[in-house]
């Protein structure tokens, strides 16, 4: 159950203001279909972090305990530091609807941008970290859907009601007490 609720609040926390859901404010204001989009949003996600938790899980096979230690604790504290720099994202305003259509579109974007993404990161780092993959993947799903499905319905009015700079500092501050219990312990 740590696994779990840790990885939802991680990266709940590490998405707001994120350049993925920056993203679903886009196809929100530019499809205006939520329910494909979030269901697009939750398949990219659950795809992408499987993904991420695998790679975490192989990690562990690699290395021994002690230089694993001491990578986590190092990533984390480097994660710390990436969470203080905002993302932004261009938009793509060609006025045409996608060809694929709004769910396929959201899948393939949403996984793409993904791809190395402080999210997806935090998902190898928390696989690797506890051993519950489907813990972790369920659980940093389920953060991404908390901070990404509100802005797909309500759009911008959601993104103005928290301060992203006080949700990234905290955000960074869990990681690098993170990393701090990973060199210490």
């Amino acid at each position: 159950m740590e696994a779990f609720l840790v990885s939802t609040g991680i990266v709940a926390l590490a998405e707001m203001g994120d350049k993925t859901q920056l993203l679903a404010l886009i196809l929100a204001a530019r499809f205006k279909k939520p329910w494909p989009i979030v269901a697009g949003i939750l398949v990219a996600t659950l795809f992408n972090h499987a993904l991420a938790g695998a790679a975490g899980a192989w990690v562990t096979t690699l290395v021994g305990p002690q230089t694993l230690r001491w990578i986590l604790g190092a990533s984390f504290l480097a994660m710390a530091a990436w969470m203080l720099v905002p993302d932004k994202i261009e938009a793509d305003e060609d006025g045409k609807p996608p060809r694929f259509g709004v769910f396929f579109t959201t899948v393939l974007v949403f996984f793409l941008a993904e791809m190395g993404d402080k999210t997806q990161i935090a998902t190898v780092m928390l696989a690797a970290r506890y051993d519950a993959i489907a813990s972790v993947v369920a659980g940093t799903t389920l953060g991404m859907m908390l901070a990404n499905a509100p802005v797909v319905w309500l759009g911008e009015r959601v993104t103005r009601l928290l301060p992203l700079r006080a949700v990234h500092i905290v955000s960074a501050l869990i990681f690098a007490g993170l990393g701090l219990a990973a060199l210490l312990m």
